[in-house]
């Protein structure tokens, strides 16, 4: 974990920085080419450097959420997309245990764009 990074999990409030820490590893453990970095001043996480999802907290209700980059792409329904074009979220209630097997489908159907070509990853 990077240092800034660091600072963004473990400023957070209990329950909050519990779920957003158990998030980040579950993201990590979902593929061996995942790796995280930071961007807009969250944790962002790439695939091949190429950025797939975001951690964040919601401004009114501080629930932590997944922000997938390219989530038009995804068909979920757990997936939000407001008023985003292009990108999607998948809140999670910070007092209850993460779905991993929801979450490990969705990583994958989102890794999956990089993976058959669907989105472009530099080479």
């Amino acid at each position: 974990m990077t240092t800034s990074n660091s600072l963004f999990y473990l400023e957070k409030e209990e329950p909050i920085k519990g779920c957003l820490l158990a998030m980040r590893d579950c993201i990590l453990a979902c593929d061996e080419a995942v790796s995280e970095t930071k961007k807009y001043g969250m944790p962002c996480f790439c695939f091949k450097g190429k950025a797939f999802c975001y951690l964040w907290t919601d401004k009114k209700t501080e629930e932590p959420y997944y922000l997938f980059v390219e989530g038009k792409h995804l068909v979920h329904p757990n997936l939000e997309s407001g008023d985003r074009a292009r990108m999607k979220v998948f809140r999670i209630n910070p007092i209850q245990d993460l779905p991993v097997t929801t979450l490990n489908a969705v990583f994958q159907q989102a890794l999956n764009l990089y993976k058959n070509g669907t989105i472009k990853i530099k080479k």
